[in-house]
């Protein structure tokens, strides 16, 4: 069964640095695309950053490009999300989840081979 857990959010001042993983199980995380995306209440779901499978091609959402970087390590089978320079417009439930192809665009959860449970993210003074 294909299974994704995030980890290492938690609250941060204006400014600070959080480091998110999602970690795979049931499958090779390079065999698929892995995205992460953010939902904050009364907001959209918005695609944050994807790194595609095999590949490992980069893309960011406008909001995060030049803050957020996305990685694979493929030893620990985990994607990873470096956030700095946060803002508290970034606070939101963070879910990562495995797809064919890289989409920033909101996906519908059918598209998706598997997701995490969300882990929330804060940023405040």
């Amino acid at each position: 069964q294909l299974q994704l857990v995030e980890s290492g959010g938690g609250s941060v001042q204006p400014g600070g640095s959080l480091r998110l993983s999602c970690a795979g199980s049931g499958f090779n995380v390079e065999s698929s695309s892995i995205m992460w995306f953010r939902q904050a209440p009364g907001k959209e779901r918005e695609g944050v950053a994807c790194i595609s499978r095999s590949a490992g091609s980069t893309s960011y959402g406008d909001s995060v490009k030049g803050r957020f970087t996305i990685s694979r390590d493929s030893a620990k089978n985990t994607v990873n999300l470096q956030m700095n320079s946060l803002k508290p417009e970034d606070t939101a439930v963070y879910y990562c989840g495995a797809l064919e192809d890289c989409n920033l665009k909101p996906q519908p959860w059918w598209r998706y081979d598997a997701w995490g449970q969300g882990i929330e993210v804060t940023v405040s003074s």
